[in-house]
């Protein structure tokens, strides 16, 4: 595999070929050309320049030119991505729908399509048509039946514990983060780090690498980065990759956070603990009654991890359900223990036990 944490100067179809393994990138996010078909410049009502995008980049002689780069550098990602891995791509209304067909027909399977909701977008100063406060980015797992990673329970903290919607409010890239030479923009279509913070939170992992292979101004590695992912870009420019290498390596090394800091763990994927391990290490002591939150309930710990209740004993799932008449309780949610006069989840103590025997 090519080296890590570094940019490749090249076209990405052929460096995709030739020099990236096979499966062996987790995450891909990709901000290709639009293909924006501008024929002529746009200007203010007082007259000013809009300074818009009209980079040779982004220019074909045809659509069948563009869908068939489209066709080439999707079919190069496919061959790099793990088959656990995903892909997210951004386009507006002049390419993303192209670009969403021709994923279909390599045999992507599409996830989402998430709204770029732009808070502060520019305006439409011909006033002919709506004012465009949206970009789509597609989510796509390998094919059907790949599996891949949703950090869902980290979205939805990060959305104060709403569980995260797909339509993303969000500005565009100004101020300070905004990469400039003379008072010009660097690259016209710098993504703000917002954006692909919330891509590469939701579906990477702390180590795991992500590709870009547009990197242009470096937003995806700057995050990377920062979320401690490694990354790969790959920019023909070298005038961009000037910036942007000097832009990551602005960042500091950050070596002493501890990795877990950049990822929450759905309840799923925790470490699996038994009520008899809060036993074994004296959290919770044979002999003690726990109570149901209103104390209808009650019953005895007994030292295998059981619970009594007159003539019933089992574990704490099945205690539950027997005393409430139901088939089925989780008993982690159920029972209480009484510490200090207050009462106190077992659900507690066992995300204790995670903190503290084993690392979570």
């Amino acid at each position: 595999m090519c080296k890590l944490n570094t940019i490749i100067n090249g076209s990405c179809i052929d460096i995709l070929e030739n020099n990236i393994e096979e499966k062996s990138v987790d995450l891909i996010f990709a901000d290709p050309p639009y293909n924006l078909q501008l024929k002529k410049e746009l200007h203010r009502p007082n007259d000013t320049k809009v300074d818009g995008v009209d980079d040779n980049w982004d220019k074909f002689n045809k659509l069948e030119d563009y869908d068939k780069f489209t066709y080439d550098w999707l079919k190069g990602c496919r061959k790099v991505l793990k088959e656990s891995g995903s892909i997210w791509v951004i386009g507006s209304y002049h390419n993303i729908f192209r670009v969403g067909k021709i994923m279909q027909d390599l045999g992507y399977w599409i996830l989402n399509d998430v709204l770029w909701v732009k808070t502060n977008p520019m305006p439409n100063f011909r006033g002919v048509r709506f004012t465009n406060a949206h970009e789509t980015l597609i989510w796509a797992k390998k094919n059907k039946d790949s599996k891949y990673t949703f950090n869902y329970q980290s979205m939805k903290t990060l959305n104060d514990d709403l569980q995260m919607r797909s339509d993303w409010h969000i500005p565009l890239c100004t101020g300070k983060e905004r990469l400039k030479i003379d008072g010009k923009k660097v690259h016209s279509t710098q993504k703000p780090e917002a954006l692909l913070r919330r891509v590469i939170l939701s579906t990477s992992n702390p180590n795991d690498v992500v590709l870009d292979p547009f990197f242009g101004s470096g937003t995806t590695g700057a995050v990377a980065k920062k979320l401690r992912r490694n990354w790969i870009g790959i920019e023909k420019e070298n005038y961009y990759i000037k910036f942007a290498q000097e832009r990551i390596d602005k960042i500091e090394e950050e070596t002493l956070l501890d990795p877990k800091l950049y990822i929450t763990m759905s309840k799923k994927n925790l470490p699996k603990v038994s009520f008899g391990n809060l036993l074994e290490v004296n959290m919770i002591k044979e002999g003690e009654i726990l109570h149901s939150k209103n104390k209808d309930y009650s019953a005895k710990v007994y030292a295998d991890g059981s619970l009594k209740h007159d003539d019933f004993r089992g574990s704490i799932h099945k205690t539950g359900a027997y005393l409430q008449g139901k088939k089925s309780c989780n008993g982690w949610s159920f029972w209480y223990v009484e510490k200090n006069n207050q009462l106190l989840s077992i659900d507690e103590f066992r995300n204790k036990y995670r903190e503290l025997y084993m690392n979570i």
